[in-house]
C-alpha cells in the first residue's frame, strides 16, 4: 500500500501544476494563508456550536437557531479550507504522503466526517425536545466533545507537517518508517 501511495505521489509531483504551485514565490503562501484563515473561520464557528451543545457558552440561545444561523458561513469556510488543503497536498505530494502527521490528520478527518454525520442526524431528530435547555442530550454532548478534541488534534498535526522530525530522509525506527510510508531506497524530494 505504501508503495502505491508513494508512486501516486511521485506522479502528482511530476505534474506541471504541482511544480508551479510549489515553486511559486507567492502562490503557495497565498494558498496556505487562505487555508489557515478559513480554518479559523470554520473551526471557530464549529467550536461555538460545540460549546453551546456542551452548555459551556450561549446557554440562553436556542441551539437550533444558533446552528442554523452559523451553518452557512461554517460550511463555506469548510469548502474553501478543503480545496486549499488539497492544493497544499498537491504542491508537495511526496512529502505529504510520507508524513506521519499527515496520515494521522487524514485518519482524524475521516473520524470527524463520521462524527459530523452522526451528530447532524441526532441533532435533527431531537431538536424540539431540548432546544432551549442549557445543555444538549448526552449523545450530542459526546459528539460535540469528540469534535472539539479531534479538530484540535487535526490542527496540531497540520502544524507538525511543516516541522516533521519523522522525515523519511533521516534514520527512523521500522515502526515510524511504516507509519510514515517510507519506501526503502526512496527519499523525499
Amino acid at each position: 500500500m505504501n508503495q502505491l501511495i508513494y508512486n501516486a505521489a511521485v506522479w502528482l509531483d511530476n505534474t506541471e501544476w504541482s511544480t508551479r504551485i510549489h515553486e511559486s514565490y507567492y502562490l503557495y503562501n497565498w494558498i496556505e494563508s487562505t487555508h489557515v484563515l478559513t480554518l479559523m473561520l470554520s473551526l471557530g464557528i464549529l467550536f461555538l456550536i460545540d460549546m453551546r451543545m456542551l452548555g459551556w457558552a450561549f446557554a440562553d440561545i436556542s441551539a437550533n437557531k444558533l446552528a442554523t444561523r452559523l451553518n452557512t458561513p461554517m460550511l463555506l469556510g469548510f469548502v474553501v479550507m478543503f480545496v486549499t488543503g488539497i492544493l497544499l497536498v498537491y504542491a508537495v505530494p511526496v512529502r505529504s504522503a510520507q508524513s506521519v502527521w499527515f496520515r494521522i490528520k487524514i485518519g482524524l478527518l475521516i473520524i470527524c466526517a463520521i462524527n459530523a454525520l452522526l451528530f447532524h442526524r441526532k441533532m435533527t431528530a431531537s431538536i424540539g425536545s431540548w432546544d432551549f435547555e442549557p445543555r444538549a442530550p448526552k449523545a450530542l454532548r459526546v459528539g460535540a466533545l469528540i469534535s472539539l478534541i479531534t479538530w484540535s488534534v487535526i490542527v496540531i498535526c497540520g502544524r507538525f507537517i511543516a516541522y516533521d522530525w519523522f522525515d523519511c530522509n533521516y534514520p527512523q525506527s521500522d515502526l515510524i518508517r511504516g507509519i510514515a510510508g517510507c519506501i526503502d531506497g526512496q527519499t523525499q524530494f
